[in-house]
């Protein structure tokens, strides 16, 4: 039996991850976010996965555990956009991605004592053009203040989103094909 750890307090990721079926205890990484200077997002998300995953396999100290780590950003123009600093800053974000495509990448790691395994995932979502009226209800909800590019496809922002191209669950947090192919990969 697989000894997984989610390397992640992320609520969604907990929720993907036992829609696929697995079983996994949570350990949370605490690690710096900040992107190094003209770093590619590829490299970034992957780096910050394995650097998560890492350091919660070095906390626990358990040589039979399997880490998961992952991160996830929206890139536009091959600028990051993290989460949002505050309600002017989410408001900021959306105004950028109204009426445009742009990308959700994901870096996954899977830490173990003999190997670590990285992969990223790429998945191009099309925005309506967004009002600032609409932007303003959004951000008085409260739902983009603590995700990537300030926006959730699966809360009320999905009605802005006609098109993906790539994995839906990646846009959510975690591609779980992905990290089927990893974990089986061990």
């Amino acid at each position: 039996m697989l000894n997984l750890v989610l390397a992640s307090a992320s609520p969604r990721r907990r929720e993907l991850l036992t829609q696929g079926g697995f079983s996994f205890r949570v350990h949370p990484a605490h690690i710096p976010e900040d992107p190094n200077p003209n770093e590619d997002p590829i490299a970034y998300v992957v780096r910050l996965a394995r650097e998560k995953a890492q350091a919660v396999y070095d906390q626990i100290g358990d040589p039979t555990a399997t880490v998961l780590g992952a991160d996830t950003t929206v890139v536009l123009d091959n600028q990051i956009l993290g989460k949002p600093e505050d309600a002017a800053d989410a408001a900021r974000m959306l105004r950028l991605l109204s009426g445009r495509t742009h990308r959700v990448i994901t870096g996954v790691a899977v830490v173990t004592a003999a190997r670590t395994e990285v992969a990223a995932e790429v998945t191009a979502v099309k925005f309506l053009a967004i009002s600032g009226e609409e932007i303003a209800a959004y951000i008085a909800t409260g739902e983009p203040m603590d995700k990537a590019g300030a926006y959730a496809i699966q809360g009320r922002a999905a009605r802005w989103i006609p098109r993906i191209e790539g994995d839906y669950f990646n846009v959510v947090g975690l591609p779980l094909a992905l990290v089927s192919t990893l974990l089986e990969s061990l």
